[in-house]
């Protein structure tokens, strides 16, 4: 079936797309998937309140590797990269923690205020993403809406959760043109964790104030998060109890403008703070601890200008400065500058009435005050037909170039000793991406899919020699990836299904003799599927299900089975008697499945929620 399947995709040449979210009135139409919706069934977790990674773990473009559970440590993954390649990108920035890719996701803002993420990839993220060289998730700020809702939740392992969210929006102040809306939020859960010593305690605030009118929109957040979580084994193979407790803090500023005729420009400011707190042995914590403390800040700009004879410049530009105070990372390397301005510019040609020619030819400058400079090639051609019944097809074909640097647990640490060895001699990676596929968009279903080739060289990994599987060391590695995806969404009178497959091969190359294996690299499933389906039982009543199956590579440090399956299950009762009320029964891992994420280091149980919501 496999082989089938792949045979068809390559035969093919489809290319994979990502739709935008599409946002409804009521509940039952928001939790639809549509042809432009999310990728999952499920957009909310089990075990704790929802972030902006929740659920990610059922994406077919992403793979999340987790310790205890993806909102406490999850590591994503896009097409067969590493946790450092990704970004995310919200509003034309690209957070960023210096420190480690692992810290990536901590982003203290309740995804009630964000977009659905959209996975950039190739020319998209090659255009728009900073530092990031495989892919990027992005988000961009909602409007706000007068409404709000609570949520209190219980389930197995002790776990409890609390939340609470309200917008108000004043359309017109001062008879302006002009509306302002100011939006909070308050989240915490517990839990004793679905295996031993893997609890958690988290809490999240976060708040808004925004001003929008016909042609603009301006959000000024503030967040801050709290974290603290226990897992075995969770960096370390030495059977011990670790800890992290996590502080995240972030302001951000965000405008966006529409101007002349089809014209557009974002503008975004950040400042982040993060802390970790890291205990080797929660039993005996004076054996080993460490702290790290980083700072971010960065300005930002995106957009389109459109220029007459169907001509268009897309462009994005960030300049980032960071610095870190740390108790196991070296004094003379702390700090960093980063800039990247990208300019693609794009000629439209009508073919027909309904069919189009699209070219686009640019590229990217990146440098740092401490690092090479790189200069990168961006470039597709993308062809479209309109039909008469509003289907839509399209064959793309591109070749875009990414590069990014090191972060400092990499090149800032010992070079001789200590479980995880830095290389100060790191070099700036580089990726190189070609795709081709075809869009298929019908009335009632989609196929997207990409076959891709992508070569990456000098990639910062942490690899590992079979003589000592346990002192673990930055070190580059070449690897050509050759990948296929294929996702399908299908709509029905009552019920939404959604199936994807993914192919990877890997071949690598160690720069140094001396290694033997890849830690994070090779951690990746050569066949993956998922599938997912929302079923609407009755008014009252909707089944949603998340199912992922994986066929992981061979590793040497993983314990138990290479294959794995997953099912997220939620079953929602809308009250048809209290207008608002709703009671959800949810499942995470619904077969208590133990495959290791990261190998070595366990992986979650089965964890069992019961959660009432009210909505006003």
């Amino acid at each position: 079936m496999v082989r089938t399947v792949f045979t068809l995709v390559v035969s093919s040449f489809l290319v994979f797309s990502g739709g935008a979210y599409s946002e409804g009135a009521d509940e039952k139409d928001m939790e639809k998937i549509t042809i432009e919706s999310r990728a999952t069934a499920n957009d909310k977790p089990v075990g704790t309140f929802n972030s902006p990674i929740s659920n990610l773990e059922y994406d077919p473009r992403v793979d999340l590797q987790s310790r205890n559970m993806a909102e406490a440590q999850g590591d994503v993954t896009i097409r067969g990269g590493i946790f450092e390649n990704t970004g995310f990108r919200v509003g034309s920035a690209t957070l960023y923690d210096p420190q480690t890719g692992h810290y990536f996701a901590e982003i203290p803002i309740s995804p009630d205020m964000l977009t659905a993420p959209a996975i950039l990839t190739g020319v998209d993220n090659a255009l728009y993403g900073m530092n990031s060289l495989v892919g990027s998730i992005s988000y961009q700020w909602r409007p706000i809406q007068t409404g709000g809702n609570v949520t209190l939740g219980i389930g197995n392992n002790h776990f409890n959760m609390q939340r609470i969210h309200a917008g108000v929006k004043w359309p017109n102040v001062h008879t302006s043109p002009l509306s302002l809306g100011v939006e909070g939020e308050y989240s915490s859960s517990r839990s004793d964790g679905t295996i031993d010593n893997g609890d958690h305690d988290f809490e999240r605030v976060s708040a808004r104030v925004q001003v929008t009118s016909d042609v603009s929109q301006t959000d000024l957040f503030f967040g801050y998060q709290e974290k603290f979580f226990g897992w075995p084994n969770m960096y370390t193979p030495f059977n011990v109890n670790e800890t992290e407790a996590l502080d995240a803090r972030l302001v951000m500023l965000n405008h966006q403008q529409n101007y002349a005729e089809n014209s557009t420009v974002e503008f975004s400011a950040y400042y982040r703070k993060h802390s970790d707190h890291y205990v080797y042995s929660r039993e005996n914590p004076e054996a080993f601890q460490a702290f790290h403390e980083t700072e971010v800040s960065s300005l930002a700009v995106s957009g389109q200008h459109s220029l007459p004879s169907r001509m268009a410049i897309n462009y994005s530009a960030q300049l980032m400065s960071d610095t870190i105070e740390s108790t196991t990372l070296e004094n003379s390397f702390t700090s960093r500058d980063y800039y990247k301005i990208s300019v693609v510019p794009e000629y439209i040609a009508e073919l027909g009435e309904r069919e189009q020619l699209r070219f686009r030819l640019g590229g990217a400058f990146d440098d740092t005050n401490r690092d090479d400079s790189q200069f990168s090639i961006i470039s597709d051609v993308q062809w479209t037909k309109h039909s008469a019944d509003n289907s839509t097809r399209i064959l793309t074909a591109s070749y875009a170039k990414a590069t990014q640097v090191a972060g400092y647990t990499a090149i800032g640490g010992s070079t001789s000793s200590g479980l995880f060895r830095s290389n100060n001699a790191l070099l700036r990676e580089t990726s190189n991406n070609l795709e081709v596929g075809v869009s298929l968009d019908k009335a009632t279903w989609r196929l997207d899919s990409a076959v891709f080739y992508r070569w990456d060289n000098e990639l910062t990994d942490w690899t590992y020699s079979l003589d000592s599987t346990s002192a673990r060391s930055a070190n580059p590695v070449d690897i050509e990836t050759l990948g296929v995806e294929l996702i399908a969404i299908k709509r029905l009178e009552n019920a939404d299904l959604i199936a994807s497959y993914a192919y990877l091969d890997k071949d690598e190359e160690f720069n140094e003799p001396s290694i033997d294996a890849s830690f994070y690299a090779l951690n990746y499933p050569p066949h993956r599927i998922t599938l997912g389906a929302v079923w609407f039982i009755i008014d009252e009543l909707a089944l949603k299900v998340d199912n992922e199956w994986r066929k992981q590579e061979d590793n040497l440090l993983r314990n138990g089975d290479d294959n794995a399956f997953f099912t997220h299950l939620n079953v929602t009762y809308t009250s048809p008697d209290v207008e608002g009320l709703s009671i959800v029964f949810a499942v995470d891992n619904l077969w208590d499945e133990s495959f290791e994420e990261i190998p070595g280091t366990p992986g979650r149980g089965e964890q069992i929620s019961l959660s009432a919501n009210y909505a006003w």
